[in-house]
């Protein structure tokens, strides 16, 4: 009897290592925590892709200082050609020869020590030829509309778009793909990647979302419908997007763990997403910004995610139609202009940069482009120079990734008033951006200028705690709550009551009113209750000195490691820049000085910033001693181009 006992627990000691051993881990770190150096987006366009071939560009990447690549699959290359309809031969999506040709790279990329991410899906929305028509994203008003793929690696043939809105419907495309997606063990933890949000948002719809909306909010959305945009229904639009976004979180959320329980980590954008923003990118394991397609400045939101959810990486598509949509001035980018937009993003929270990017090109060849980039091969302008950048641009990442994000105030992201607000006036939008909900002029108050704030949301508010007076979530550690909105919901005021009579001090800039057509009982004798609260402020404290003071104030960001700061001062050039940039932009031949006062731990360090012609400053505040860090990177003079007089943007909505 006990020799069967033995051998009965004998064999549950070698089940449950074997199962174990065999079960997918989610990797502790990612490739990010090992390596600094920069990663590109690799388009592979739809043909036979060939291992001498992916060798002759991962070696050229390895050679010219970059970490790692992330392989994007696209359409063939004549499906720009109207005349040329063609069927371009190819590893077929998915196929056994598909799965091959991109286990190849990865352990190739392996090999040489290059980092190799994988997007999880081909184009940019999840979507390809097998999804089903009842399983593709669909918009209210019109029962039998679709949205199309029509650009992916399985062009001329077309596919849906998948639902992102219904588990049981993307849930199938995930399984797909993870299981013919290439699992080989590598050095660098591989991220699968997700791409910014070109889902149709436009009144966008699922099999059954009008019963979801009478179970939250007790009455039927349908009737609004048709005019969800107007005015005269903003309060039942803000529901709408209400319900959209716990979807699309859902959305994030549910990618997220089916790739962690597949031993991958998620790495994405959320940028154009119809969802709480800040919780989006909190629920991926690297939250991802872009550039310049969003203004820089948009950064500070996946950067500020990361710090409330504690997490280190933040990384960001990079130079992305630098000089205007789509392709102008491609190959003969100057990199100046590009450093200028890669302090912007470190100055904004951003310490892993992927260019965008290297298309696939024969060997010994550098013909093929991707159109809407900034050129990277050994024929573009840029090829003398990428080397030194590359090392620029992995010494800053490096530094920025010390500790966590120094913040001194928290601010409300007046989510609330993007929703209600609806569609942006035409000389603000693009032609692929039309809604507010897209926040891509939202910025932090001008009076927080010497300040180092961070974003957060309702989610973060419910999850902190208030300790000694101090708001703490994540990594998040501050002592005053800024909110400027106009809009908030209503368990968003109850939290600000809660948080004030727990000792926080709540600067609250005006007297909200209900997002909500729903209205909720007492809410303004709850206001008025928060109101009476002695934490609450309608002003910054005046003993609440600004990190830094001085004439003109810097942009800059800082990283706290243990007791020693980091502190980053970009060119201040690169203050504000808005899409497109100008061909030559960054030309300079001026010394700018500045001297500040920083104010941290109750002491006061003078100091002058001294900025160079194209450059930036990074500097270490240890023991009572500032240090500067040698950062010294000069680009070749950039030449200016002027547009002409009638140049019309092709981006712009007429």
């Amino acid at each position: 009897m006990k020799k069967h006992i033995l051998l009965l627990i004998i064999s549950i000691i070698f089940l449950n290592c074997y199962f174990a051993d065999s079960a997918p881990i989610k990797p502790n770190h990612s490739a990010f925590d090992k390596t600094s150096k920069p990663f590109t987006r690799y388009w592979w366009f739809a043909s036979l892709i060939k291992e001498e071939d992916i060798r002759f560009n991962l070696d050229w990447l390895k050679a010219n200082g970059f970490g790692g690549v992330e392989i994007a699959w696209v359409y063939p290359l004549n499906r720009f050609n109207k005349n040329d309809s063609s069927y371009t031969p190819r590893q077929e999506w998915l196929s056994s020869d598909w799965t091959n040709i991109v286990n190849y790279a990865v352990k190739y990329a392996d090999s040489i020590g290059l980092g190799c991410d994988l997007t999880f899906g081909t184009l940019w929305p999840f979507g390809d030829a097998s999804v089903p028509y009842e399983q593709a994203t669909q918009k209210f008003g019109d029962s039998k509309w679709r949205q199309d793929i029509t650009r992916s690696w399985q062009h001329p043939k077309p596919g849906y778009v998948i639902d992102h809105l219904t588990k049981k419907n993307y849930m199938p495309y995930f399984e797909r793909l993870m299981s013919a997606f290439p699992k080989p063990s590598v050095k660098l933890p591989q991220a699968y990647f997700v791409d910014s949000w070109e889902v149709e948002t436009e009144k966008l719809w699922a099999d059954g979302l009008d019963k979801d909306f009478i179970n939250k909010f007790g009455y039927d959305i349908t009737p609004f419908m048709d005019k969800i945009y107007d005015k005269e229904n903003n309060h039942h639009l803000y529901d709408y997007m209400s319900l959209i976004s716990e979807k699309v979180l859902d959305f994030y959320k549910n990618y997220t763990s089916f790739l962690n329980s597949n031993g991958i980590l998620s790495r994405g954008q959320v940028s154009g997403a119809p969802c709480d923003l800040i919780s989006g990118y909190s629920l991926l394991d690297i939250p991802e910004g872009e550039s310049m397609l969003f203004e820089p400045e948009y950064c500070s939101i996946p950067a500020s995610a990361a710090l409330l959810s504690g997490k280190t990486a933040v990384s960001s598509e990079t130079f992305t139609c630098l000089y205007g949509w789509p392709r102008d001035y491609i190959r003969e980018e100057q990199c100046a202009d590009l450093k200028l937009v890669a302090d912007a993003l470190f100055a904004n929270g951003i310490n892993q940069i992927i260019w965008h990017g290297k298309a696939h090109n024969p060997k010994d060849c550098d013909t093929v482009n991707f159109y809407a980039t900034t050129h990277i091969g050994s024929k573009g302008a840029l090829a003398e120079e990428i080397p030194q950048f590359n090392k620029y641009l992995e010494k800053i990442s490096g530094f920025m990734k010390k500790g966590n994000t120094y913040s001194d105030i928290a601010v409300y992201l007046p989510t609330e008033d993007s929703w209600i607000n609806g569609i942006m006036p035409k000389e603000q939008q693009f032609i692929w951006a039309w809604g507010y909900y897209e926040m891509r002029y939202v910025y932090f108050p001008d009076e927080l200028k010497g300040y180092n704030p961070t974003w957060i949301n309702g989610e973060f508010l419910s999850k902190a705690k208030v300790n000694n007076g101090r708001l703490q979530v994540g990594n998040l550690d501050v002592k005053y709550l800024y909110v400027d909105a106009k809009y908030l919901d209503y368990k968003v005021i109850l939290r600000l009551k809660e948080l004030a009579e727990s000792g926080l001090k709540i600067i609250i800039k005006r007297i909200p009113e209900n997002p909500s057509a729903v209205k909720f009982e007492n809410s303004i004798e709850i206001v008025k209750s928060l109101f009476s609260n002695k934490n609450i402020l309608s002003e910054l404290p005046k003993d609440f000195e600004p990190f830094i003071q001085g004439n003109k104030i810097p942009a800059h960001w800082v990283r706290k490691d243990g007791e020693e700061l980091y502190l980053f001062f970009p060119n201040p050039m690169s203050e504000r820049l808005k899409f497109p940039l100008d061909y030559g932009q960054s030309l300079c031949n001026i010394t700018k000085k500045e001297a500040i006062t920083i104010n941290f731990n109750k002491n006061q360090y003078k100091l002058e910033l001294i900025f160079e012609p194209y450059q930036s400053l990074l500097f270490k505040l240890s023991n009572d001693k500032i240090t500067k860090i040698d950062i010294n990177f000069v680009p070749k003079t950039p030449i200016q181009k002027k547009r002409p007089q009638d140049y019309v943007a092709p981006w712009l909505v007429k």
